[in-house]
Parts: C-alpha cells; sequence; structure tokens
C-alpha cells in the first residue's frame, strides 16, 4: 500500500467541515486557506477507533497515537486539548476540524504527508528527501503520485542494470539483466521524437500501472475534485472488465482481437492472458505457484518488450501466446499434454521475444554489438530472449521453491522452445517434421516427441499472422514492415548495406508479404495441416492464408496508389468470391 493510499484510508477532511469550522473560528485568528489549497486537500478519515499504531508507521506513531515532527519543534498529540488560541496554533496555522464521531484534529497535512513518505521510504530501504521549504508545503504538484512511483524503480534499476549483464554458476547459465538490450537510440529511427518525450513514456507507464478507473479516480482527488461515487477506486473500469472478461470467455476462438482486448486490459493483455489461461489449466495449483511472484513475473516480462516497437512488442507476444493456446487444444495435441508441457509452451509464447531491439540478427552483427559477439553470431536475439527469461524467473522467485533439478529442467526446455523460433533453423525444423509425419514415427507418449511438437506449435503461433483473418493480418503485416523500414533507414543514415525487406523505397508491403508467406508460412502450415489430421482449426487457417494470399498479390500488382486503395476497398467490401 502506498503512502498516498495509507493517508486515504487514515483521514478525511472535507472542504466544507473545513469551511465552517474556519466560520466559527474567526474571532480565534485562524490562518485563512486560499480556494486552491483546500481543493487540494482531499483526504478522507475514518473515524472508527484504531486498535493499535499502524504497523507501517512503527517508530513515527506512538502508543498515545503522537505524531513526531521535527519541523514542528517537538512532538505533537493528533487530539489535543489546547484552545485554538494556544501557542500551539501558531505553528500548527490550521484550527482543530471536529469530526462526526467527536474527534478533533490538528495537525499540518504538508508534514503528515513527508512523515508518511519518510516511513514508505524508510520501509523500502530508500533514502530520504530533503525536506521542503515552508513556501512549498501548501502545494503538491499534481504529479506527486507519479514521482514517487517512478522514483524508486528507477534508482534499483540503475543498480541492478549497472553492468549490463551478470554471470553466475548455477545451472551454468549466462543470465543476462533486464535492459541488455542493444544500445540503439531510438530517437534517430523514430524522428518526430521531441524533448518532452521521455517524461510522456513515463506518465503512460504510471497510467498502465494504474489502469483506466484507477487513473481518472486518482487524477479527481489530485485536483481536487470529490469522487462521485464512494469505493469507486477499482483495478479497472467496470465496463471495461465486463467487456474484457467477456473476450476472455471466447479466448479458444481463432477471431479473437488482441488488439481491442489490449485497448480493453490498457495495455496489460499479456499478464491479463496468463493469468486466465493458468487459471483454465489449473497451473497455479498443480506447480503450487505465488501468485504474487507470478504476477510479479508476468508484470517484468510485459514491461521488458519495447512498446516502441511496432511489431515485436508484448501485443505480439499476446497474440503469439492465444494462437499457442488454441495449437494446445487440438484434439490430436490436447489429451496427450502433461501440465508441464503447457506450463512451457505458455511460458515460451509469452516471453519468445521478450526485450527484442526491433532489428534483426544480421544488423548486430553487423554493427558489431555485444550481443553478437557473446552469442558467436548464432541465435544471438533468440538466445538473449531465453536467457533474459531464465534471469527474470530467478528473480521474481517464481520456481525457488521447486526442487533444483526441477526448477533447472524447466530452465532448459524453455530455452529449446524459444531457441526454435529462429527464423534460419525453419529448414531443419521443416525437413524434420516433415520425415517424421512421412515415417509416421511421432509417439505423443514420449516426452521428447511431444517437446519436438511444441518447439513446432509455438514456431507456427509465432508466424500465424497471415492465417488470421483479414482485418487482423493487415494490421500486422504493416506492423512487421514498418519495423522493417525504420531499420532500413537506420542503416541507411550511418551508410551500412541496407538489409533484405528493409529498404521502403523499393519493398512494398503486399511484396515482402506474398515472399513471406510463400517461403515460410506456406511450408510450415501445410505440415501442421497434415500433423493435425486437418482439423477444423487447421482448414480455417489454411482458408485464410490462401485468401489473404490472393489479397495481397492483387494489391501487389495495382498501378497506382489510387488503384492501391479502390483494390483494397474492395477486397474489404466482401471480394472473397472473386479469389480464385
Amino acid at each position: 500500500m502506498s503512502p498516498f493510499a495509507l493517508l486515504l484510508s487514515a483521514i478525511t477532511i472535507k472542504t466544507s467541515a473545513l469551511t465552517k469550522r474556519r466560520a466559527s473560528n474567526r474571532g480565534c485568528g485562524a490562518v485563512t486557506l486560499k480556494r486552491t489549497e483546500q481543493n487540494a486537500i482531499q483526504v478522507r478519515m475514518l473515524v472508527t477507533p484504531l486498535p493499535s499504531p499502524m504497523p507501517v508507521l512503527e517508530g513515527l506513531w506512538g502508543a498515545d497515537i503522537r505524531l513526531q515532527d521535527s519541523g514542528l519543534g517537538g512532538v505533537v498529540d493528533v487530539c489535543p486539548e489546547d484552545a485554538p488560541s494556544s501557542p500551539m496554533w501558531d505553528t500548527l496555522r490550521t484550527p482543530p476540524v471536529t469530526c462526526g464521531g467527536g474527534l478533533s484534529l490538528a495537525l499540518e497535512l504538508p508534514a503528515l504527508i513527508r512523515q508518511l513518505r519518510a516511513a514508505w521510504r524508510a520501509r523500502r530501504g530508500g533514502a530520504q528527501s530533503p525536506p521542503k521549504s515552508r513556501s512549498e508545503d501548501w502545494v503538491e504538484p499534481e504529479e506527486g503520485v507519479a514521482e514517487e512511483v517512478e522514483q524508486v524503480p528507477e534508482e534499483d534499476q540503475l543498480k541492478q542494470e549497472a553492468d549490463g549483464r551478470v554471470r553466475t554458476r548455477h545451472a551454468g547459465v549466462l543470465l543476462e539483466r533486464r535492459g541488455s538490450y542493444p544500445l540503439i537510440d531510438l530517437r534517430i529511427i523514430n524522428t518526430s521524437a521531441q524533448q518532452g518525450e521521455i517524461e510522456l513514456c513515463n506518465r503512460r507507464k504510471v497510467k498502465r500501472l494504474l489502469s483506466f478507473q484507477r487513473y481518472c479516480h486518482s487524477s479527481r482527488l489530485l485536483r481536487g475534485l470529490v469522487p462521485h461515487t464512494p469505493g469507486s477506486m477499482h483495478l479497472l473500469d467496470d465496463d471495461y472488465l465486463g467487456q474484457a472478461g467477456h473476450m476472455l470467455s471466447k479466448v479458444s476462438t481463432w477471431n479473437f482481437d488482441i488488439f481491442l482486448f489490449d485497448r480493453l486490459t490498457n495495455g496489460n493483455s499479456l499478464v491479463t492472458l496468463m493469468c486466465h489461461l493458468f487459471n483454465v489449466y489449473d497451473l497455479v495449483h498443480h506447480f503450487q505457484l505465488d501468485m504474487v511472484k507470478l504476477h510479479r513475473f508476468l508484470g517484468m516480462v510485459q514491461e521488458d518488450y519495447h512498446s516502441q516497437n511496432p511489431y515485436h512488442n508484448a501485443v505480439h507476444a499476446a497474440d503469439v501466446t492465444q494462437a499457442m493456446y488454441c495449437y494446445l487444444k487440438e484434439p490430436k495435441l490436447a489429451e496427450q499434454l502433461s501440465p508441464l508441457d503447457i506450463f512451457l509452451g505458455l511460458m515460451a509464447a509469452a516471453a519468445h521475444d521478450v526485450d527484442h531491439p526491433g532489428v534483426n540478427q544480421p544488423f548486430l552483427i553487423k554493427t558489431h554489438h555485444h550481443l553478437a559477439s557473446l552469442y558467436q553470431n548464432t541465435s544471438v536475439l533468440e538466445s538473449h530472449h531465453w536467457r533474459s527469461t531464465v534471469g527474470m524467473l530467478r528473480e521474481s522467485g517464481l520456481l525457488s521453491h521447486l526442487p533444483p533439478d526441477m526448477s533447472q529442467d524447466i530452465e532448459q526446455q524453455l530455452g529449446s522452445l524459444i531457441l526454435a523460433t529462429d527464423i534460419s533453423r525453419q529448414n531443419e525444423f521443416l525437413l524434420s517434421l516433415r520425415e517424421h509425419l512421412d515415417q509416421q514415427d511421432l509417439d505423443l507418449q514420449l516426452p521428447s516427441d511431444r517437446h519436438f511438437i511444441l518447439q513446432i506449435a509455438l514456431k507456427c503461433a509465432d508466424v500465424c499472422n497471415p492465417c488470421r483473418v483479414w482485418e487482423l493480418s493487415r494490421q500486422w503485416s504493416e506492423r512487421v514492415c514498418e519495423e522493417f523500414y525504420r531499420q532500413g533507414d537506420l542503416e541507411r543514415k550511418f551508410d551500412l548495406e541496407i538489409s533484405p525487406l528493409c529498404d521502403q523505397h523499393t519493398d512494398s508491403v503486399p511484396a515482402i508479404q506474398i515472399g513471406f508467406i510463400s517461403y515460410i508460412v506456406e511450408p510450415l502450415f501445410e505440415e501442421w495441416h497434415r500433423f493435425t489430421e486437418a482439423s477444423l482449426l487447421s482448414q480455417t487457417m489454411m482458408g485464410h492464408l490462401h485468401k489473404n494470399k490472393a489479397r495481397w498479390t492483387r494489391l501487389r500488382f495495382a498501378h497506382s496508389p489510387t488503384d492501391t486503395q479502390d483494390e483494397e476497398a474492395e477486397l474489404e467490401g466482401g471480394g472473397d468470391g472473386d479469389i480464385p
């Protein structure tokens, strides 16, 4: 609980009560507060007696509930019996306020806020900030909450990320600290960045953490507006929560709109989806997972995806996770999977691109990035995703209660699944799957064969965008091409050779998508279609794949931008019957 939440649950001073008290004490020389100051002091008070001093304020509150503040020159009773004309009121500058239960309150709110902040920082182990001047006491900035939320994590993160990565002897795995992604100045890529963009990014992060309703509620409090309904502070707005819950009830359908779901969850689609799927499979109970540690781990994974990436971001991870869930429910596979297989499949899908820098492996190699040297130019990004995931698992302590050999095995299998998403190993896995299907020697009762199928399923989920409905598939296609073009612009800026598919002047979106479908997606999903024995989901995906390829083909051969727009409008308007 934050100090502001503690303050809200401990005190209530309403403007109306303060105004009445001011009117009754005009002859006592009470100091008149400005209206803006009255609006800034919107604090709630519970008049029910406290059974004992609050533990978070040990050392600051005594048994008689006395507030110690060096700035006030001594110890001040919260409910003193002194008359308003006594010297104490000259120091406090505020007359006593009588509440409905007969309690009188005499305190200086900024001093109490400072004490609560100091208690919170002392409990967190942080340093106390220097005291403010008297002129700053009565005016608290509206962004105060955001500053407090951001201060401690940034200090801790700077300490943790000082060396970029850390070596550990446990399990012989090289871990990488979060934030060790390639040191690329993204402001060079995004030429529209302005001076205040970093502060805006911090505000967006706070908004995401507070969620829709809590952010609006906090804004009303900070601006001195009285909440319209009591108890209206929720993790999500009721309407948004209901719509997101309704979408989760249809998470197993292939036309699941992950973009809408991400908006309804206020940017927390990955965490919300993973928690839901863990409950669906009862993985929390089976592995005796700590929900606090689980939520912490998932939050770390979601935050480590770069939101500035058009494609490789947390929404892509949530989309791959939802596709992986659909594949795990395939009739031929669902009956054979163990809880460990499901756990590994969902975890690998959620973290398979974590901390992706928005550039590909050839870019890291030709710029001599330290990750390329570390992994010897082999599966550079995939190795980084895996090591980052293992680092977050250990940092969160999610698997700390499991036997060491079991947790080590989980880490190694996660690595095997994530490394399988390397596109340069596409032919290796495709030929192996084709050989198994030709010889019909796959035995899903064997853990090794089930693990191989999980690798294939994750590869399919990672490139399944052309198999979605056209409205979703086109959005993903435009996003991935935009990320390619940004890399090409960066390479052009520094006189580097432009990577294939990254030149927006010569590589069009339809041309990129046709090549991607023809050489990567179609061969893989044809073999997956064979494995699932033409399941209903597989037939649906193949149907979308062929239609989308035909649409991109027609868009590619449009002669002008006007023709392209007309062709696209025709396709969206129900031109499926014209596609051969």
